[in-house]
């Protein structure tokens, strides 16, 4: 490489984006309101799921226990990828410098 090169490089290893000017309270609010609102839809659809197992049992309908035990299982899945998907994503992007 060149000089030229060289110094265009570490220029660029030196640019970190950053929101506007009083941007970042509103940004840190929504996120916070995201999170918990993914919080309370999990929650709700484990509450579901549970209520579908017992209502299938007790009104002997089979496939609504089943299919409660489903939404149970892709309840748990989307937990789990709320917990995997921010650190891969920070993995792959990084820190945000360029």
């Amino acid at each position: 490489m060149n000089r030229t090169s060289t110094q265009l490089v570490t220029l660029a290893t030196r640019v970190c984006p950053k929101a506007p000017p009083g941007a970042s309270a509103p940004m840190n609010d929504i996120t916070g309101y995201v999170m918990w609102g993914v919080i309370a839809l999990m929650s709700l659809g484990m509450l579901v799921g549970v209520g579908g197992v017992v209502a299938g049992r007790v009104f002997s309908m089979p496939h609504a226990s089943k299919m409660s035990v489903v939404g149970i299982c892709v309840v748990f899945g989307a937990a789990i990828a709320y917990l995997v998907l921010p650190g891969a994503l920070t993995g792959i992007v990084g820190q945000g410098c360029v």
